[in-house]
This record gives C-alpha cells, structure tokens and sequence, in this order.
C-alpha cells in the first residue's frame, strides 16, 4: 500500500492496510522532526557509553559526578503529580499484543506498563500491530478473540497505562529519515504520542511513559528535551507527560537524583529494574579479574550490593517527592503442582513484603494471577494510603555498598547449564516473535536472557569462574553443553506443541554471544538484525 510520506522519510518495510492509520503523514512528520533534532545527541551519548565503558576496562571504578554536587545537595523536589499516578501499589507488565493488553487492564492492577521492548520481540510487525493495539485500547475498542472462539474485551474498571519505548541503543532499522536509521524509542514515542496523547488527557490518564536502559543523567535530558519538542508540536501544555525511569544500569544508580532533577517537570519517579541492573554490572565489569558473580539464583534482591542500590533508590525519590518503584520477581503461577505453586507464591509474598516495608510505593509482577498476593503485601504496609512518599530512608549509600559484588559462589553445573538452556530458549522464542517467554517456571524476556549469556561469557573469562567441583568454565566444555541443552529446549519445545524452527540459530547466537573473545554489548542488536 501506497502512504504519503513526508519529504526524507522512507519505509522499507511491508504496509498491511491496517497499517495506514498508525502511519499517517503528520504522526510520521514528528517522527522526522525528533529525529532530526535529537540523533546528533543520541548517537554522541551512545559514543559516551563506548568511551566511558573503556576507562572502565581500564580499571576505572565509578562514583558521584563532582560536577553535579549543587544538584545532589540542592533543595528541590519533582513536579505534582496527577490522581491517576498517585497510587500505584502493583503495576502489572507485558509486550504489546492484544490478549496481553486486555488481561493487563483487566487484573486489578493500579497500573499497567505496556512494553515496546524488553518484553516484547521488535519485529516490524509487532512494532506496529502493537501501535494499532493501543489506539484502540485507549478508546476501550480493544477485543480479542482465541482459536477457540473465547472472547476478551476491556472491563469498564482498567489499570493506569503506561508505555515503555525501546532504550537508546536500539534503532528502528524500517524507517529512515534522510538515509539514516530512526533511534526505536524515538520512533515507539513519537508515534505513540501523537495518536494518543489528547485522548489520554481528554480521559484523565496520561501520557505516561516508563525509559530504560539510561546510563546518565545527560540521557534522561535527552529524553526531556523530546518531550518538550513534543508537547509544543501538538499543543499539550509543558510537564503535561510524566515518565518513570528504570534504574537498570550501574551507572545510573550514581546518577539518580540528577535523573530525577533533569526530568523533574515530567518526572514520575523511579523503578528498580534488578535483572537488567544484574546484567549490566556484570557488562561494566567483565575486565575486572576481582569480579565475579555466583550463579544467577544466588543473586537475589537481599546481597549486599542489590539491598544497597534497592534502599539508596526509595531514599532518593523520597527526598524529591517522587514515587519509587519496586521491581519484577520473575516468579509466575505454576499450573498443576500445588507444592511448586506454594513455594512460588509465597516467594512473590516475600518480595513485595520486603519491598513495602523498606518504603517502595508499589512492585511489579508479570502475571494477573500475582496482582492480588502483590496488593495484599502492599496493603498490609500502606493501609488505606495510596503511597509512602513521605517514608525516608535513613543512612548514607555509595560506591561502599553499590560495589560490593557479592556472593561470587556458588558457581555449579546445575547453573551453567541453566543459563544455557534459558539463553537458547529465549533467544528462539524471540527470534520467532515472542519476546515473554514463561521457562522453567519463571518469566523471562531479553533481560534475564542477558543475564544468561553475560556469565557463561564471564566464567568462562574470569579466573573465578570455577565450578563448584574444582572445574574451570572452558570454551571446551561450554560447547558440547550447548549442544546438548539445544536438544532439551527442541524436546520441551515439540512437548509445547510449539515449532522449532529457529532454536538453531538461536543456539549459533547463543554460543558467538557467550564464547567470542570480543564480548557483545546486548545480545538484543545481533538478534535484530538477524529478524525480518
């Protein structure tokens, strides 16, 4: 199908008919106008990681910015925030397709963040059937129909939604401007935005975003300076948006009060994104023969460098005015296994109940069925208050407690194996479209996927990367596991009734990701260039 563009801007991917009414002229003209804008700043702070990441190497080691001590000691607070972000004792989460949405909205969640990214595979179709799926949601003009007839439409009573463009680092390789890739979160953002903004005014809730994968605070003003452009382009009063970011990097956990200041007209807090966080102190610090991290489930939220960076976030936002997130346990009800169930939900009870007693507003979960456990925890804590901004947390946090990477053992088999198996896995789920992916009983997306494949990485690098019995992690005995694990993901996969066509190039990704000499960045770019 034929669209009338607007002058530079090329598609070179398919239309459906459908498509049309999310890529009109004008949504796609602000698409261009940000782009031309803000790339330059984009593609310079994306050096900065690069530059910042070799002084690491190097054996720098992070701490507070000099140059921004009067923000740090200043006395300001964020922007009042609307009713509908006031109370948010569970948010639920999920990718773009249209059951998900509606079971989302439909929990009994306070809030919803819907996901162009982690947990969501960015192929061009769900990129933009996933757009569709929104304008109509927003509308409440969302259904659904199964295989087996069994219809799903909006309850009148739905969850507060917010919407997670793709990080930085991600492009939108379909749409050029002027020859050049559009950066995804531009493109998620803008056009997003610009069909929905005024409805989700006109209906007293939104626009709401949630930001990932920020390094600095001079990301976040990226992000802030789009949204001024935005809000003028259509006519939205100025602080108008309100965005949450995920503390998800090591870096940024240096830098969350001046995230915070950057975006305080648009600010609505923080989140503690744990398992991209794990993933990039392991990325930050791959060079460094002293780092090394035990097994993935030995790094729970109560070591000593996870407790410190979770308490330093619920005291920074609370001395601001902000609200502070907690974040996902990828625990997920477990169908026909009471005895599993049990231990499952009672760890998700334990989650929550530490996170609200340390003061966070609310929690994550990933699956409708945790949405009453979750606000029960919260409930306990806050009563009838829809939050506890007004908590502060006492004691001094740094590089003391933000570096002090422990446990650095148990490092065993069992887990090496776990890591590969979860890794292929995933990556065949996302190369075939689905970027949520319930394994072995716990729900995965491309951050838990990283994690995987960054300690196979490491263990096999670090001269700490010893097994249990004695064994150091070889490139030789990593290897012959992949190809043995592949095997098990086809079998459970055939079980699933599911098809297996892409696990082995999911296996080839896996073992270039966690063997190359030359570690990858994110596993999520090889990945998307690989996908139609």
């Amino acid at each position: 199908m034929a669209l009338t563009l607007p002058a530079g801007v090329q598609i070179t991917a398919p239309i459906k008919p459908e498509y049309e009414s999310i890529l009109t002229h004008d949504a796609l003209a602000l698409v261009a106008k940000l782009h031309r804008a803000f790339e330059p700043r984009r593609q310079a702070l994306l050096n900065a990681r690069v530059a910042r990441q070799a002084r690491i190497d190097d054996g720098e080691m992070p701490d507070f910015l000099p140059e921004t001590a009067h923000i740090r000691a200043g006395d300001w607070k964020i922007a009042p925030l609307p009713k509908a972000l006031e109370c948010r004792r569970v948010e639920i989460t999920g990718p773009v397709e249209a059951k998900m949405i509606i079971n989302a909205f439909n929990s009994g969640a306070d809030s919803y963040m819907t996901d162009f990214e982690d947990s969501n595979s960015p192929n061009w179709d769900n990129q933009i059937q996933g757009q569709i799926n929104l304008y109509k949601a927003i509308r409440r003009e969302l259904s659904f129909r199964n295989e087996g007839g069994k219809e799903y439409k909006l309850n009148d009573q739905i969850a507060t939604l917010q919407i997670r463009p793709r990080g930085w680092h991600l492009d939108e390789k379909h749409v050029l401007v002027d020859g050049q890739r559009v950066g995804g979160g531009i493109f998620d953002f803008a056009l997003v935005f610009f069909h929905n903004a005024k409805e989700q005014v006109a209906r007293g809730a939104g626009p709401f975003y949630y930001l990932p994968k920020m390094e600095s605070h001079l990301e976040a003003r990226l992000w802030n300076d789009i949204f001024v452009m935005a809000q003028d382009h259509i006519g939205l009063p100025q602080g108008t948006i309100k965005a949450t970011v995920l503390i998800e990097t090591i870096l940024a956990t240096f830098e969350m009060e001046e995230i915070l200041y950057e975006l305080r007209q648009h600010s609505a807090g923080l989140n503690a994104g744990r398992w991209d966080y794990i993933f990039s102190c392991i990325k930050k610090f791959k060079k460094n023969k002293e780092f090394c991290l035990a097994q993935r489930s030995a790094i729970t939220m109560e070591v000593p460098f996870m407790r410190g960076y979770a308490l330093a976030l619920v005291q920074a936002c609370h001395k601001r005015g902000a609200p502070a997130m907690g974040g996902m346990s990828a625990l997920i009800p477990i169908k026909n296994d009471p005895i599993a169930n049990e231990k499952a939900l009672a760890g998700i009870r334990h989650d929550k109940t530490r996170d609200a007693n340390d003061g966070f507003d609310g929690g994550w979960v990933a699956h409708p069925g945790l949405v009453p456990i979750a606000m029960e925890e919260f409930r306990k804590v806050l009563g009838d208050k829809p939050n506890q901004w007004e908590k502060q947390v006492e004691g001094r946090f740094g590089p003391a407690q933000w570096l002090d990477f422990q446990p650095g053992t148990p490092i065993t088999e069992t887990g090496l194996r776990n890591n590969i198996n979860v890794g292929i896995h995933y990556l065949g789920s996302w190369l075939a479209g689905n970027g949520c992916v319930p394994i072995h009983n716990l729900m995965e997306d491309a951050a838990t996927a990283e994690i995987s494949r960054s300690q196979v990485w490491q263990w096999v690098v670090s001269p700490k990367g010893i097994l249990e019995d004695g064994r150091k992690v070889t490139v030789d005995m990593v290897r012959p596991m992949i190809a043995e694990e592949l095997a098990k993901v086809k079998a459970t996969v055939l079980i699933q009734g599911e098809d297996t066509a892409t696990y082995d190039q999911a296996a080839d990704i896996f073992d270039r990701m966690s063997l190359t000499p030359d570690y990858p960045e994110f596993l999520t770019l090889p990945l998307y260039e690989a996908m139609a």
